[in-house]
């Protein structure tokens, strides 16, 4: 890889606890990270091995956790300016391509991604010298976001920060109301077929539901213009979390202006500030 980024292959290190369950496919996915450190170690960056790059996660600069959304993969145009902008932000950035997604071999699951996500956040706990880790998600990430931090919560590793951006509410309602689906709204028996296979699935990424049993510091990012998953959304998502926690100041919402869409919040100057004033306040 060029400049300050290279693919991890993070998989093969022997008796690593974070691999000793389901090994096979946690050393798949641990095979596909990509690693982008903080810029002000780029040029020292060049050159270097793998090693280097697991052993810079302990210099004490805060590590993010990418989880992308459905389509394509971690090398996706908009992804790569957001690792470059947190980068400039002095963050290391993990993306991670799921199974079934990019260069990850298997069949795409919420279980299955939910898996992937809790693998690579433990990894990365595990090496990170006690700096902490942040789980980011974007659109359908969200919900691997929000699973991953609930089942960490439940083990009683909460996460040490998450960042939706571009969150739903749950799958069901976020596909009913994606634009190509609408139609379904006025087609009660479409609607109860699509309902079904979803069921069936069983996929329902339920961030309404995740976030009444988190406490980890929780930022919510959206963009007013985005139609994919318009900002109603983001906005129930943050009532709903506010709602639950006991410690309010632990949630926050950020509402980016017209321009931004879906996909290009990491254009908007607003974004690393707003990141970093979140959790250097939560961290500190």
């Amino acid at each position: 890889m060029k400049g300050n980024t290279r693919d991890c292959d993070a998989a093969s290190e022997p008796g690593d606890p974070a691999c000793s369950c389901v090994a096979s496919w946690w050393a798949m996915v641990l095979r596909n990270l990509r690693h982008t450190v903080p810029s002000c170690r780029g040029e020292e960056a060049k050159g270097k091995c793998r090693c280097w790059y697991k052993a810079a996660l302990r210099d004490g600069n805060p590590i993010i956790v990418y989880l992308h959304g459905s389509a394509e993969h971690r090398a996706a145009p908009p992804r790569i300016k957001l690792a470059q902008v947190l980068s400039d932000g002095g963050f290391h950035v993990l993306s991670v391509d799921y199974r079934g997604f990019g260069d990850s071999t298997g069949t795409p699951t919420e279980e299955g991604l939910t898996t992937d996500a809790v693998c690579v956040y433990e990894w990365a706990k595990t090496r990170s010298g006690g700096t902490p880790v942040c789980l980011w998600g974007h659109s359908l990430g969200t919900g691997v976001a929000t699973n991953a931090a609930r089942a960490l919560e439940a083990k009683g590793y909460p996460v040490d920060a998450i960042v939706l951006e571009a969150p739903f509410t749950n799958m069901w309602v976020a596909s009913i109301n994606y634009p190509l689906l609408k139609i379904y709204q006025k087609l009660p028996r479409c609607l109860r077929t699509l309902m079904d296979a979803f069921k069936e699935d069983k996929i329902v990424f339920p961030n309404d539901e995740n976030v009444k049993f988190l406490s980890s510091p929780l930022l919510i990012l959206h963009g007013e213009d985005d139609r994919t998953v318009p900002l109603e959304y983001g906005k129930q998502l943050y009532e709903i979390a506010r709602s639950a926690y006991r410690n309010k100041d632990r949630v926050k919402m950020v509402v980016f202006p017209p321009g931004y869409h879906h996909n290009l919040l990491c254009e908007s100057p607003m974004l690393i500030r707003s990141v970093r004033d979140f959790l250097s306040q939560q961290w500190a």
